[in-house]
């Protein structure tokens, strides 16, 4: 079984019929997806989708970029909504910290006051908790590290070679993108992290391996492909270290 453990199904969905993406996903054997959620309606969104289609996992958060825009009551109201949810969800997500204009470092000290209540959260619920850190890698990860928060996926990490040896030293996990296929910065992070701390993901509808629009679930053959070939090991080992990577994780 290959499994997407992030992307934004809720978001294809709006272009691409679901039925054609779930079939595509199960012919390519991809049979566990996390959807991530965004905001309220997405979450909303995506525990329907969870609901109806077994496949399917949700996570539930709120974009760092996005959190601004709430209050605290707010972003309290929608870590009640998650909680609520618990039985439901696989993990805590999506969440983080992201700097990549200048300007928003001044909203730096918000962004870690939201990330630290979804964190906190996810310690509580013993759930994974699924990280963006666009060019605020450090201070997501010194954050994470000073909340002693052990379950932990970095999503497209894009990183200093020094902050992923931090990563794999806290014994957190890196989810590797389709478009591995072609990037060398995520090949070189795989060939740098030993394999039972990666794990697979489409970032759906983002990041097509062949740089088309959308992509989609059934396109995290290419992560696991790419891996297989930079570690030298059969996409059939990869496919079980991968499965047991995300079964410890997420406790299935």
């Amino acid at each position: 079984m290959f499994i997407d453990v992030h992307c934004h199904l809720d978001k294809l969905i709006e272009e691409f019929p679901l039925e054609k993406a779930l079939k595509n996903a199960k012919d390519n054997n991809v049979n566990m997806i996390v959807v991530n959620g965004t905001d309220h309606e997405q979450n909303i969104k995506v525990l329907e989708l969870a609901k109806n289609h077994k496949e399917i996992k949700p996570a539930l958060g709120v974009y760092p970029l996005d959190a601004l825009n709430l209050s605290d009551k707010e972003i309290d109201e929608e870590i009640e909504f998650i909680e609520k949810n618990k039985k439901i969800i696989a993990g805590i997500g999506e969440v983080g910290l992201d700097l990549k204009e200048p300007e928003l470092l001044k909203t730096l000290d918000k962004q870690k006051n939201n990330l630290t209540k979804f964190v906190n959260l996810a310690i509580k619920l013993n759930k994974p908790i699924i990280i963006h850190s666009r060019k605020a890698e450090l201070q997501t990860i010194e954050l994470l590290e000073q909340l002693n928060v052990k379950k932990v996926i970095m999503h497209c990490f894009s990183g200093k070679m020094s902050l992923v040896d931090r990563i794999v030293k806290n014994g957190w996990s890196l989810s590797i993108p389709a478009n591995v296929h072609y990037s060398q910065q995520f090949q070189d992070v795989v060939k740098r992290v030993p394999l039972s701390n990666l794990l697979c993901e489409t970032d759906t509808p983002y990041l097509h391996p062949l740089k088309e629009w959308p992509n989609e679930p059934a396109n995290v053959i290419y992560s696991y492909k790419k891996i297989a070939e930079i570690k030298n090991k059969s996409l059939k080992e990869i496919e079980k270290q991968i499965e047991d990577n995300f079964n410890k994780l997420f406790e299935q």
